[in-house]
């Protein structure tokens, strides 16, 4: 099992400075670390995902780059097909998706101009048609939502096939990555969680006549130094997910909690991780170097 650890920003994190995000990026090039990876908020600070990763892959040969998630219900599936292709072409093949339904945050689905309540179907429909932009010519498809009729993408991208992972952990979402998904990557999650999580996607990939590649097991996994404490906000938000656990359970405090949690969840099958700092720090450099000192030897 190889183990690879990214680097993420939040929804929250990641100044709109380009030199202060280039020397994020350089960073983890720098200290090798797997990935860099940037969530998706129409309504908040952070920047269009895209945009900064392609501004990532021109500034590295390494580092992969990944979204957690990428929003799909609101977009067209062509053009969001193309860019995706686009991505992963330019950076020779680093792109990771990440894909979802969105937050459910009642701004982000009318900044997004989706129903709610067709958020999934819209979701499943595009992901198929996108998969088929991917590696089939003169693509034609007349479904619910969209319509598509002879449509040849270009450029193709590198990884052939493409993996997209889904994240989520409600039971609807546990379904639909074992239906759809070539990998899970939650957030919020605890090590039983992660655990249980995973045999209900491989039994419903199974019952779908798919197996999940054992390598495709992931965490996001949300620290706090152990001078800052979690903060008041984050505890509601991992209180309304898990009002029965401690949210130390969560979301760990410190880098030895860090360190550990990702041991235990590699004791359950994962392997992909994403840690992601509850507050900006100050300075990048430093942050990056402490993190590799902790956790660097766990990759595999």
């Amino acid at each position: 099992m190889k183990v690879r650890i990214g680097f993420g920003t939040g929804t929250q994190t990641l100044s709109n400075d380009g030199a202060r995000f280039g020397h994020l990026v350089d960073a983890l090039e720098d200290l090798r670390f797997d990935s860099l990876w940037l969530s998706e908020r129409l309504t908040g600070s952070a920047p269009d995902p895209m945009i900064a990763l392609a501004f990532a892959a021109g500034r590295t040969t390494r580092l992969k780059l990944g979204t957690s998630v990428l929003v799909v219900p609101g977009r067209n599936p062509v053009v969001l097909a193309k860019e995706v292709a686009s991505l992963d072409r330019l950076s020779d093949g680093r792109f990771l998706p990440a894909v979802g339904l969105g937050a459910p945050v009642p701004a982000e689905h009318r900044a997004f101009g989706v129903d709610r309540r067709q958020r999934a179907a819209l979701f499943d429909e595009a992901l198929g048609l996108m998969r088929r932009l991917w590696t089939e010519d003169d693509v034609t498809h007349e479904g619910a939502h969209f319509h598509v009729e002879r449509v040849t993408l270009r450029p193709r991208p590198v990884q052939d096939p493409i993996d997209v992972w889904l994240g989520g952990r409600s039971p609807a979402e546990l379904r639909r990555v074992g239906r759809l998904g070539d990998g899970w990557l939650p957030s919020f999650c605890t090590v039983d969680d992660v655990a249980e999580g995973w045999a209900r996607v491989c039994a419903t990939a199974a019952d779908h006549g798919r197996a999940m590649d054992p390598e495709h097991l992931g965490a996001l996994v949300t620290y706090v130094h152990e001078s800052v404490g979690i903060p008041d906000a984050l505890r509601a938000v991992v209180a309304q997910r898990h009002p029965d656990r401690p949210a130390e359970d969560v979301v760990p405090v410190g880098l030895d909690a860090l360190r550990a949690r990702l041991e235990a969840f590699i004791e359950v099958g994962a392997s992909k991780f994403v840690v992601v700092p509850v507050l900006e720090p100050d300075d990048w450099t430093t942050e990056l170097s402490l993190l590799h000192q902790a956790l660097h030897d766990l990759q595999t």
